[in-house]
Order: structure tokens, then sequence, then C-alpha cells
């Protein structure tokens, strides 16, 4: 709870004293894969949808989902989509009663290129998820201690690769949506 107050002070800070929001501090809009095989982007959904909130019902106008566009390929391939991405956040997500979009996460992409870990940018979501993008499968992320969130934008992984290695640490941006910080 504490993590997901802090992003969301750092997300109104950012949007408050920066006139453009910075490629410092997360990727927005768009993000290349550290092989530079693939881009994970947002694209806008033709039509508006009506959900559940909180406090009151609203309409999200032009909601966005995530895509990937293959480099070898060429190709734009859906990744996470409103079609079925609440349903299925649904049954990891049992304490939160409304629906979700796929643009209400940050998604943090791993070194192996494939696991993106989803945390709750703008939603009083008490749980991260985890999606695997060459099965196409997402999970709760049950594992404590493995992912160190600090300073609210940057996740933070350290440790040794193997014995013959020194300790590391790796940070990484999330990519957001730009309607996350609009």
């Amino acid at each position: 709870m504490r993590n997901i107050l802090i992003l969301i002070f750092f997300i109104l800070y950012c949007t408050n004293t920066l006139s453009e929001p910075s490629d410092k501090y997360f990727h927005i809009g768009k993000m290349e894969s550290y092989n530079k095989k693939f881009t994970l982007y947002f694209k806008t959904r033709e039509n508006a949808i009506l959900a559940r909130g909180e406090d009151y019902n609203y309409v999200t106008d032009y909601p966005q989902d995530l895509y990937l566009y293959d480099h070898k390929l060429k190709k734009d391939l859906p990744l996470i989509s409103y079609e079925w991405f609440p349903n299925k956040a649904k049954l990891f997500l049992m304490d939160y009663d409304y629906p979700v979009f796929p643009e209400d996460f940050a998604y943090y992409l791993l070194e192996d290129n494939n696991t993106l870990v989803m945390v709750s940018a703008n939603k009083n979501i008490s749980k991260n998820l985890m999606f695997d993008i060459q099965k196409k499968e997402l999970r709760s992320n049950d594992k404590n201690g493995k992912l160190e969130f600090i300073i609210s934008s940057y996740a933070k992984n350290c440790g040794y690769a193997d014995l013959d290695k020194k300790y590391k640490c790796n940070l990484f941006k999330p990519l957001i949506s730009s309607n996350l910080i609009n």
C-alpha cells in the first residue's frame, strides 16, 4: 500500500513540476526490449468503456491496450487488452471489486525480455501481477523479496548472477500509459 501511495505521489509531483514528462523516470507510451527484438507500446482503443468505479461509475474515453511490435516480423501483436484482462485479473485481485484496465499498471520488463511485473499505478490494488510474454499468461507475483521497489518509479533487483560474478544491482524504469499522467 505504501509503495502505491509513493508511486501516485511521484507521478503527481512529476506532472505538476515538469512541463513535459521526463523519460528519465518512466518509459511513457513505449519501451524497447533489452535485446532490441521487440517494442512494447500502448495503443488507444476506438471505443469508450463504461466502468464501475470505487466512488462512482465513469466513462473511460479511449482507454489503451498494451501491444508488442516484433521487429523481425514487422508485425503488431496485441498483448494485454481489455477484452480479456479484467476477467483474468479478477481471479488474482479478489480483494478489489472494480474493473481494472491494462493502462492502470506500470510495467517493469525484466532482463529476461519475457517477464513483465505489473504494479498498480492509480488504483488501490494490494497485489502485483506478472505477465509471461511468450506464453501470454497472467499470474500473481507471490515472490516477496525478489524485486524491491524503491523511490516509487524505479525497481531495483540486486544479487549475484552466479558464484563467479560480483554483486550487482539493476534499476528498471517502468512503462506507463500516457493516459496515466494526463
